[in-house]
């Protein structure tokens, strides 16, 4: 089976085919994206007017690169999937839309896949690639999914059987990062600038707060360290030096990887399982990475990544979870007409759905 897959969540335009073969693992024919980051970069943040519009102008022709790369013709596809939600209502519809309408070109089922899904299982794929963290993770282990728009930590049964242990109940980590980054004037997106600005600084120059560090539950809590970084960064006036800069890209860093870092591993310990899983774009950070690692090893566990370029936004991803649906049962695509897109669509709504097939 050959799945095209769409990505238009929010600033990255992804379209990529994974194929399925009997007796082996899926295995990414090829892939393209383009990211809206230097467009975006003006306003300091996603403009989601803009997104839509150039999701429109690059979907099509990515397309194109990739049936071309991996030397199959659109009559190849047997599936087409897309990213149904939760992401931006305009930049969903344009995936939606161009998948839908092909599928129905073409007379083969489309489905809709939950973007955070297919963060959750991008491991497998990469494993099959040879990429980092070694062999594919086993059901069942800890997720933490760590990004601009979510941090959260689910307990993944196996594909559909997902369980929230705890999530953000404010802001997210990755707007923590960029946020901050746009304090120190490091621009869009900030979150990888700051952490190599980071490299340079002393993280424990600055005492930011580490909010619900000592909880006793797993949830996370962002805004209240994001007013601590403007307070630090305001006293430190106009005239700042870089190595101040550094220190307080540096502390801000220490402070959000110290949270991530204990709630994952109180997971761990909660739940018993041996392994964790770590995607998103907050993913790609090697300080965090480094904690991660360390910590687990500590408990006799694991950590698996998908290598950086499969943390960010991509179709891959997506390709990848529509074929793993498939061959788990759990859904059988649907045939051209009406289609949707969830914006707002809890995970959890996966599982009651998985539950009712396979009961």
């Amino acid at each position: 089976m050959n799945v095209l897959g769409f990505e238009s969540s929010c600033d990255e335009t992804g379209v990529a085919l994974v194929a399925t073969r009997a007796g082996g693992p899926p295995r990414l024919l090829a892939e393209a994206l383009h990211t809206q980051a230097a467009m975006h970069e003006a306003y300091g943040g996603v403009v989601p007017e803009l997104a839509s519009r150039d999701h429109i102008r690059r979907v099509l022709p990515l397309a194109r690169q990739v049936l071309a790369q991996a030397g199959l013709g659109v009559a190849d596809v047997d599936l087409v999937a897309y990213t149904r939600g939760p992401g931006l209502a305009g930049a969903l519809l344009v995936g939606a839309g161009v998948a839908v309408a092909l599928a129905a070109a073409l007379d083969v089922p489309a489905l809709g896949v939950h973007h955070l899904e297919g963060h959750l299982l991008s491991p497998f794929l990469a494993a099959s690639e040879g990429g980092e963290g070694g062999e594919a993770p086993a059901f069942p282990f800890v997720a933490l999914l760590v990004s601009g728009g979510h941090t959260q930590l689910m307990r993944v049964d196996g594909v559909g059987r997902y369980e929230l242990l705890g999530e953000t109940i404010d802001d997210a980590a990755g707007e923590a990062f960029d946020k901050s980054a746009k304090l120190l004037g490091l621009g869009y997106p900030g979150g990888p600038a700051l952490s190599r600005l980071a490299e340079f600084g002393d993280d424990g120059a600055f005492a930011l707060p580490r909010p619900l560090l000592h909880s006793g539950d797993l949830d996370f809590s962002f805004a209240g360290l994001k007013t601590a970084v403007l307070t630090a960064q305001r006293k430190l006036g106009p005239n700042v030096c870089e190595q101040a800069k550094a220190d307080l890209a540096a502390s801000t860093q220490a402070a959000i990887v110290d949270v991530l870092v204990a709630k994952s591993l109180r997971a761990l310990k909660a739940t018993g399982l041996k392994q964790l899983v770590v995607a998103g774009g907050v993913g790609a950070n090697r300080r965090l990475r480094e904690r991660l690692d360390a910590g687990a090893a500590r408990l006799g566990a694991r950590v698996t990544y998908p290598p950086p370029a499969l943390c960010t936004d991509n179709g891959a991803m997506i390709a990848l979870a529509a074929a793993l649906r498939v061959q788990a049962g759990l859904d059988a695509g649907t045939r051209a007409g009406a289609f949707d897109v969830r914006p707002r669509w809890p995970l959890d709504e996966l599982s009651s759905a998985a539950a009712s097939v396979l009961s």
